[in-house]
């Protein structure tokens, strides 16, 4: 039987063949929405996603559901914690779009600075206005500073360099391989800076980080991008600070954002003056959509031929393992199953399990991550048999 592939979200065509011609059944619906996928999924082993909400009902109300794959960076579409529950696989592409990302936020600079966007209204609407838009401030030599310098944050800083702008970095962990200064406190970054560009993950150490003392901090008239997740700022704070420090914001994100593709959008960024937002397009590039195609196509490859998960968010960082047991044995039928009988009979958890086996297929070597201790009387038992030829147990 054929395994089933759900695509609920835009995907090249090119990519939905490859996925046939490794003999998957593919349904692609790309107008599914949140309310849709429970019924859509209920039935098929691997859902991908772009913007696509996947909640709670889809993945309890599916049957045989064993991964959920993000076609892009970040997971907060999903409901990891259902997920985790049933023991479904969820996995992203890293990276991807990093470049598309960076590319756009690139572009919100530019447009904050010679007020593209309202240049082309104006236009638009026969009116002519040099004056008023000849007072652009220029981006050589400005400040930037980079909050959140991860794969989107890093083709930042290549691009800003190329501005010769002077960029600064501040991440949740150190920064590492990247040529910028990092500062510990927001309060010594942020007063530094004529831009300030927003690359974070949604998790709740950023969940309104940009708040009222955030935006305190910032120089008036200063700039502020944000490309990654909305619920980074705090859209009332925001409104407050441009009121009374004249900030100027672009933005691919915002609170209340629609799901669907088309249709009537409501903001309270709306007809703000300093204020420019996209359709949240930061990835929505050809490049970037045959990149994020191309990692979902290995993902699943690797998925079905040979079980290994890419990119798998939801694996546990931190067990109960406390002990490690290896076992090298004969690779031969019926070995590990006596030596899971052995620890079983011990009430023993195993946390983790790996069987590698050696080239030529006559030993293998099973490494076990033990919940407890396997008593001295358990390691004999294991060892007395004639196809294991060594054990090792020691506290990790």
């Amino acid at each position: 039987m054929k395994l089933k592939v759900l695509v609920a979200d835009k995907f090249p065509d090119k990519y939905i063949q490859q996925m046939k011609d490794l003999d998957l059944e593919v349904i692609y619906n790309p107008k599914l929405g949140e309310k849709d996928l429970p019924e859509a999924a209920k039935d098929v082993d691997i859902v991908v996603v772009r913007s696509t909400i996947v909640n709670e009902e889809a993945i309890n109300y599916s049957k045989k559901l064993n991964l959920i794959i993000r076609a892009g960076s970040g997971v907060n579409n999903i409901n990891i914690a259902a997920a985790n529950k049933k023991g479904i696989y969820v996995t992203n592409c890293p990276g991807m779009n990093a470049v598309a990302v960076a590319e756009l936020a690139i572009g919100l600079m530019i447009s904050l600075d010679r007020f593209i966007p309202d240049n082309v209204s104006d236009f638009n609407k026969g009116v002519w206005n040099k004056d008023k838009y000849s007072k652009g401030k220029g981006l050589k030599g400005k400040t930037l500073g980079l909050i959140g310098v991860g794969n989107i944050g890093k083709e930042v800083a290549k691009r800003a360099n190329a501005f010769e702008m002077n960029v600064y970095g501040k991440d949740i962990t150190r920064i590492e391989g990247v040529q910028i200064k990092d500062f510990s406190e927001m309060d010594q970054l942020l007063p530094l800076c004529d831009i300030v560009t927003i690359h974070l993950p949604a998790t709740p150490q950023t969940k309104g980080l940009f708040n009222k003392q955030m935006f305190s901090y910032m120089k008036d008239g200063a700039y502020l991008v944000n490309t990654s997740r909305h619920d980074v700022v705090v859209e009332d704070d925001l409104l407050e600070a441009i009121k009374e420090k004249n900030i100027r914001y672009a933005c691919d994100v915002f609170k209340g954002e629609p799901e669907g593709k088309s249709g009537e959008v409501s903001s309270k960024l709306q007809n703000n003056p300093n204020i420019y937002v996209t359709h949240h397009i930061g990835a929505s590039t050809e490049q970037a959509q045959d990149a994020v195609a191309e990692e979902t196509i290995n993902i699943i490859k690797k998925f079905v031929h040979s079980g290994v998960i890419e990119h798998w968010v939801n694996r546990a960082k931190i067990t109960d393992a406390h002990y490690q047991l290896v076992v090298k044995h004969y690779d031969k039928p019926g070995v590990l199953a006596s030596v899971l009988d052995v620890i079983r009979s011990g009430q023993i958890n195993i946390e983790e399990i790996e069987n590698i086996i050696f080239e030529g297929g006559i030993a293998a070597c099973c490494t076990m991550k033990l919940q407890s201790a396997a008593t001295a009387d358990m390691l004999k038992q294991i060892s007395e048999n004639a196809n294991v030829i060594s054990v090792s147990h020691v506290e990790i």
